[in-house]
């Protein structure tokens, strides 16, 4: 039994787990490291304690300084929580040794799990269905024996863990070496092992997982499926339960095979067995993929339509109790669906910056660890939290998750909810054609919409505001005419290299973008909304007519000079609509174009550190060819030469932090 609970881990997962020990009467711990002295889990916690400087390696990465948290503060049990040291069999084990509850499996399972190669092992004892693969600890012996043994095409994964770090897609033979040295650096970054296993690569494979739950008692069950093909760069974006493209059959084939594996581990605790199905229909096979010994960051689907709480049941069987339900107690409702919002850009690479409006939607269940105010760094994932929907059909809840989507609003930092939004609200999701494959091969299929309402939004807390100063640059700005309403007033802002004019009308409360080859002009009508930031609330709600129906967008003040005032020419403008966010500037009319960054220039595609430097000043590259290799994240990134030519300057070195857009190479074009 324990009383005192430390949470191993930050974010939103924190906060997950220190409400579920609340409930249950436990007194809770946080730890952070520098970068998140204030962070909303610290505060959050009964008790925090600093693990360390920001660095991953030096606090949440430390077993040393997560014991001796535990010491400091007397609790007598860890929950990892997910990622980080989640499934680490050397902290579970230090728990033990220390007399203190690890809320999860024992070690010896979390070690056996853990590893790709033994838990294929594992799983074939287990009589389950696994994929064509080989292991070898020589990375030359493993090029020549995958094309041999497996035969092309192979995914080639870390053998020591997962979350899609060092996964490699491998098509032609020539491409292995470089793929295998890629894949062995970020293994060795990630899980500080570098051995690999090749498997036999399923390119249009759907991602479908079963949740497990087991005590110390003997009892096994699981929870139902989930669908998480929805993926970038081998890591989850949606996730759904139930799976919406499996047959009866084969899911109560996955299911099975999942409380048989668990049965053969000796499992403990809440995990996931995870399976590649491959074909479609009565022809689907399912091919075990691996075991995650911990709570998946997709829990709450399965949360919704069983109406069971996983933490809760988590912190039961850490407790010693029997499971209080049997396999005949779980029942399935309806469906629901999780979106993850990251902060990322449109090629899904990390972004860092500061939050400086958050909005989450009332409407669904929210998983969030991010708040106003908050600074977003590379040090750690990029999730910024979830939003979950849940509903009679997928139908139903696919709709409301598009709805909570256009509800939300984070300005300030660049996220991936508006490319959410549009993914659901797609025919191709509404119809389940998304495979694991389909976001990578498909980057830009959901690209942004006009932007006509967020101008117009824009527009009208620019000209509301302007009313009040009589120094704001749009002239005579409240339109003040002698014996009648005020008139209209123009407002002009760039947005994607161009100028867009808005004729703001104060009295009609309408907004109208003036296009001169348009007859009938996009326009909204403005509802009352407030206009007039303060100190305290510098995010201004707008709610405008478009096409008959309401909807909401936020602007926010604080780009926009000091409240009461109207903004200079070129200060910025910041709106969140259906999620998208989007900046705008103040026209400057001497202003007429922008430089183009410098011909043959390589910057940083993101903030991150560099972690290789392969050319030197006057090397002559090819067109293509990797100048160096970038890092965020525990994800790396290659820097290409943009021509042929030759190097003409190395402005960075091996370890530097460099920011977005920071000039790394610079590449002479060739003379013709």
């Amino acid at each position: 039994m324990f009383a005192s609970l430390l949470v191993a881990n930050r974010g939103e997962i924190a906060l997950r787990v220190i409400r579920a020990a609340r409930a249950a009467g436990l007194r809770t711990v946080a730890v952070y490291s520098d970068a998140d002295r204030d962070a909303p889990h610290v505060t959050a916690a009964d008790d925090a304690v600093r693990l360390g400087p920001a660095p991953a390696t030096e606090s949440y990465l430390s077993i040393d300084a997560i014991l001796a948290a535990a010491s400091a503060t007397g609790a007598d049990a860890v929950h990892p929580g997910y990622g980080f040291l989640s499934e680490s069999a050397e902290l579970a084990r230090a728990c033990e040794e220390a007399g203190l509850v690890w809320v999860g499996p024992p070690s010896a399972v979390v070690a056996r799990m853990g590893r790709k190669d033994a838990a294929r092992e594992a799983a074939e004892a287990a009589g389950v269905d696994v994929l064509p693969g080989i292991t070898d600890d020589d990375d030359a012996r493993l090029a020549a024996r995958a094309i041999a043994e497996v035969g092309l095409p192979v995914m080639v994964k870390a053998a020591a863990g997962g979350g899609g770090k060092g996964m490699r897609v491998v098509t032609d033979a020539g491409e292995m070496p470089r793929a295998l040295a890629a894949a062995h650096r970020e293994a060795v970054a990630a899980f500080g092992d570098g051995t690999l296993l090749v498997e036999r690569y399923v390119p249009r494979g759907r991602h479908v997982e079963v949740q497990v739950l087991a005590d110390t008692h003997g009892h096994v069950l699981h929870l139902g499926e989930r669908d998480c093909s929805v993926q970038r760069r081998h890591q989850k974006v949606v996730e759904e339960s139930p799976a919406p493209m499996i047959s009866t059959d084969l899911r109560a084939r996955v299911c099975d095979a999942a409380v048989r594996l668990s049965r053969e581990i000796g499992y403990v605790g809440a995990g996931t067995v995870e399976f590649l199905v491959a074909g479609a229909g009565t022809g689907a096979e399912a091919y075990f993929l691996e075991m995650n010994t911990r709570l998946q960051v997709e829990h709450p689907v399965t949360e919704a339509v069983t109406g069971l709480d996983l933490v809760a049941l988590q912190l039961t069987v850490a407790q010693g109790a029997s499971l209080p339900l049997t396999q005949a107690d779980v029942n399935v409702r309806g469906h629901a669906i999780e979106a993850r919002v990251y902060a990322e850009d449109a090629d899904f690479l990390p972004q860092a910056g500061l939050a400086s409006a958050v909005r989450w939607p009332a409407g669904a269940r929210v998983d969030a660890g991010l708040v106003a105010g908050q600074e977003v760094g590379t040090w750690y994932d990029p999730l910024l939290g979830k939003v979950i929907a849940h509903g009679p059909t997928r139908e139903a809840a696919r709709l409301r998750l598009v709805a909570a989507l256009d509800d939300t609003a984070i300005l300030g930092l660049t996220t991936n909810a508006g490319m959410l939004r549009r993914l659901l609200a797609s025919e191709a999701f509404a119809r389940s054609e998304l495979d694991t494959g389909w976001l990578d091969e498909h980057p830009r299929a959901f690209p942004p919409g006009p932007a006509d309402v967020a101008l117009c939004a824009a527009a009208w807390v620019l000209g509301a505001m302007a009313a009040d100063d009589v120094t704001h640059p749009f002239g005579v700005g409240d339109g003040w005419r002698s014996g009648g309403p005020p008139g209209a007033v123009h407002v002009d802002l760039n947005h994607g290299g161009a100028r867009h004019r808005l004729r703001v009308d104060r009295a009609a409360r309408r907004v109208k973008l003036v296009r001169d080859e348009v007859a009938d002009p996009f326009s909204v009508v403005v509802g009352r909304s407030d206009t007039a930031p303060d100190e305290d609330r510098r995010a201004i709600e707008v709610r405008l007519e478009v096409g008959g129906a309401w909807q909401r967008a936020t602007v926010l003040a604080a780009d926009l000079g000091m409240p009461g005032h109207a903004p200079g020419i070129g200060a910025g403008v910041a709106v969140a609509h259906h999620g998208e966010a989007y900046r705008f500037t103040v026209h400057d009319p001497l202003t007429t174009a922008t430089v183009a960054p410098a011909d043959g220039v390589v910057s940083a595609p993101m903030p991150g550190q560099v972690r290789a430097v392969s050319v030197v000043p006057d090397e002559r590259v090819a067109a293509g060819q990797v100048l160096g290799v970038l890092e965020a994240m525990k994800m790396e990134m290659p820097l290409i030469a943009p021509h042929a030519g030759t190097v003409e300057s190395v402005d960075t070195a091996v370890g530097d932090q460099v920011e977005l857009g920071q000039t790394l190479f610079t590449v002479a074009g060739e003379e013709l």
